[in-house]
C-alpha cells in the first residue's frame, strides 16, 4: 500500500513542540530510513517530493522523514534567538531520533542540514548509515555565506505570489538559470504561507551574528572526517553554487576517496530536491547504503 506523507510531532529537551514529515510504507522493516535536514531558513516542505519518491520507490520503498528545526515550518519558535545554533539544533535532532526510535538512518542534509549531519557524526557516528551533503561542505565560501546572511530573516512581506516570486528572483535568479515558472512558484510557496507570512522565524538572522568577511566560521574538517569514517557519502553541488567551491569538493574527495559526487546543472545553492536529476542519485545512493541481504 503506498505511503502517504503525514505530520509527526515530538518535543525538544527544553520542551519546544517540534514537527516533522514522515512517510512510512506498510510492511517495510528492513530498509534503512532516510531523514531530511533542511537549510537554515528552510523547512521540511523542501523534502516533500523526495519523501514521496523514497517511500513509493518501486525498486525498494523505505521510511522517509524530514525535520522542521525549531523556529522553522510548523515547529514552535524559540523565544531566545541564541538557541538557533548548531549545538541546540543537534540536540533536537537527537531528540527526534529517540522519539522516532530510529537507531540508524541515511541523512540528506541541505546546507545547514549537512552541517548538522557532520556534527552528529562527531557524537553518534553509529547512527549514520549514509549521508548526502546537498551543496555544503566543511568550508563555506564567504561570498555565498554573506549573500545568505543578507536575506535570512530580512525579506519583505510580499502582497501577492507574483511579488513573492519577484523577490526570490532578485536574490537567486543568477544562481538558478534552470528554473522555470513553476519552479519559482513552488519555491515561493515553500518560503511563505498563504497569508504571506514567512515559514521560518525572522529571528534566525541571529544565527549569522559575528560572521563577516573578517570573521568566517571555522572549517569543519574534523567533523567531515568523522562523517566520512562513519558511512558512505554522496555530495551534490549546484553548478552555480557560491557556497560550496570546486576546491572544497576536491579536498573532500582527497580525504575520502570513496565519496561520490554529482554536479546539478542549472542550479545553485542549494539544488531543489524536486527534479529527477536530483532525486535519482539520492535513490540510487540510498540503495547502496542498505545492509547486504
Amino acid at each position: 500500500m503506498p505511503a502517504e506523507i503525514e505530520d509527526a510531532w515530538f518535543f525538544s529537551e527544553d520542551a519546544l513542540k517540534l514537527h516533522a514529515l514522515r512517510a512510512v510504507p506498510c510492511g517495510e522493516k528492513t530498509r534503512v530510513p532516510v531523514i531530511g535536514l533542511p537549510g537554515i531558513s528552510r523547512t521540511a516542505e523542501d523534502f516533500r517530493t523526495l519523501l514521496s519518491a523514497l517511500a513509493k520507490n518501486p525498486d525498494g520503498a523505505r521510511p522517509a522523514f524530514a525535520l522542521d528545526s525549531r523556529g522553522r515550518g510548523l515547529s514552535e519558535r524559540d523565544k531566545n534567538p541564541a538557541n538557533y545554533s548548531v549545538p541546540v539544533e543537534l540536540g533536537d535532532l537527537v531528540a527526534f531520533l529517540r522519539a522516532a526510535k530510529i537507531q540508524r538512518a541515511i541523512f540528506v542534509g541541505t546546507s545547514r542540514g549537512g552541517i548538522l549531519a557532520m556534527a552528529l557524526a562527531s557524537i553518534m557516528p553509529q547512527a549514520i548509515a549514509g549521508c548526502v551533503l546537498n551543496d555544503v561542505g566543511p568550508v563555506l565560501d564567504m561570498q555565498g555565506l554573506l549573500r545568505i546572511k543578507g536575506y535570512v530573516g530580512k525579506m519583505p512581506k510580499p502582497r501577492s505570489w507574483r511579488e513573492a516570486i519577484a523577490s526570490l528572483k532578485k536574490i537567486m535568479a543568477a544562481h538558478f538559470p534552470g528554473f522555470n515558472g513553476q519552479d519559482w512558484e513552488n519555491y515561493a510557496r515553500r518560503t511563505w504561507d498563504e497569508r504571506f507570512e514567512p515559514r521560518s522565524d525572522p529571528a534566525l538572522a541571529a544565527a549569522f551574528e559575528g560572521i563577516s568577511a573578517a570573521t568566517p566560521p571555522p572549517a569543519l574538517w574534523p567533523q567531515f572526517e568523522a562523517l566520512a569514517a562513519a558511512a558512505p557519502l554522496l555530495v551534490l553541488r549546484g553548478e552555480h553554487s557560491d557556497l560550496l567551491s570546486h576546491e572544497t569538493v576536491a579536498e573532500m574527495q582527497r580525504r575520502d576517496p570513496r565519496m561520490q559526487f554529482a554536479e546539478i546543472s542549472g542550479q545553485g545553492h542549494a539544488p531543489a530536491l524536486e527534479r529527477e536529476e536530483v532525486i535519482r542519485p539520492i535513490l540510487e545512493f540510498a540503495a547502496r547504503c542498505d545492509p547486504a541481504d
